[in-house]
């Protein structure tokens, strides 16, 4: 299961493996359909960790990532942002895109 992702413990979420942290906002629509996706293919795809950052919380955060839309994926490998995602996907999309990350990791 996903897990809360702050200003003080991203670091630590994402130093190991592939981890895609979803950055999001109570009062977003998209959001709100992206979350339970996500959440399904964390446990479909083996590998898959997810983190799911509040940016009403953690602004300084979507600030130093240059997040200006949300909903936003960022693809971390090994403590590394390699890659960020703006908008809202079907789930086999999305599906293909994570499962492609997690075979070039």
């Amino acid at each position: 299961m996903s897990q809360v992702a702050t200003s003080e413990n991203l670091g630590a979420l994402t130093a190991q493996g592939t981890v895609v942290v979803d950055l999001w906002a109570e009062w977003c629509g998209p959001c709100k359909i992206m979350s339970p996706m996500l959440d399904e293919l964390e446990q479909e795809l083996e590998g898959l960790k997810v983190a799911k950052l509040n940016v009403e919380d953690y602004p300084e955060v979507a600030e130093n990532y240059h997040v200006m839309t949300i909903p936003t994926l960022i693809v971390f490998k090994n403590g590394k942002a390699i890659e960020k995602v703006t908008g809202a996907y079907p789930k086999p999309k999305l599906k293909a895109y994570l499962t492609q990350k997690l075979e070039s990791a």
